[in-house]
């Protein structure tokens, strides 16, 4: 069994082998995307879907500053509606039917989601891609099927859903960090 100190370990090798670059080029995305009023869309299952909601708390209100645009952001994790399109037409829909209804072309899908392979959030992320929109995926395990589709891929090389879940919320800690600073080149 893993010890706690063995669990914080991987976490911090995890975090310091982290591909940074990916990261930095969805905070420059976002801040276009603040700037232009472009809207930001949230998703994921489970666990992913709990990061999905924390982060579009904090970048609809935890980035608010006077002088800046606020974020137009949005997260698919209405129960009703879930549960209306997993019933009505299959649960792959249940976020790309939504992203059909709120976007526009330019905005932004960020989907989460450890293994990559989940058939709701692949499917979601090739109906944003076919409307035009900048598409982003946090992955674990080997990114899954979901890498291919990404334009931005933050992935976490590790097969283990509790430190994969765990760096993805760090990492947009981060990033929401990033967005209340003075508006400069990060």
């Amino acid at each position: 069994m893993q010890t706690i100190q063995n669990y914080i370990e991987t976490q911090v090798r995890l975090l310091q082998q982290l591909d940074l670059a990916p990261v930095n080029e969805l905070v420059a995305h976002l801040e276009r995307a603040r700037a232009e009023g472009r809207r930001i869309f949230l998703f994921g299952n489970g666990g992913s879907m709990a990061t999905a909601s924390h982060f579009a708390c904090d970048l609809g209100k935890g980035t608010v500053q006077p002088e800046r645009p606020r974020f137009k952001v949005m997260v698919f994790d209405s129960l009703p509606t879930l549960t209306a399109y997993a019933n009505d037409h299959g649960y792959e829909t249940v976020f790309a039917e939504p992203l059909i209804t709120h976007s526009q072309p330019s905005d932004v899908a960020i989907a989460f989601t450890a293994s990559g392979n989940s058939p709701n959030v692949v499917r979601a992320i090739e109906v944003a891609k076919q409307r035009g929109l900048l598409t982003v995926a946090f992955t674990g395990f080997d990114g899954g099927k979901i890498k291919d589709h990404a334009d931005v891929h933050i992935h976490v090389p590790i097969h283990s859903y509790g430190p994969v879940e765990d760096v993805h919320l760090i990492v947009t800690h981060a990033i929401c960090e990033m967005l209340k600073l003075p508006h400069e080149p990060h």
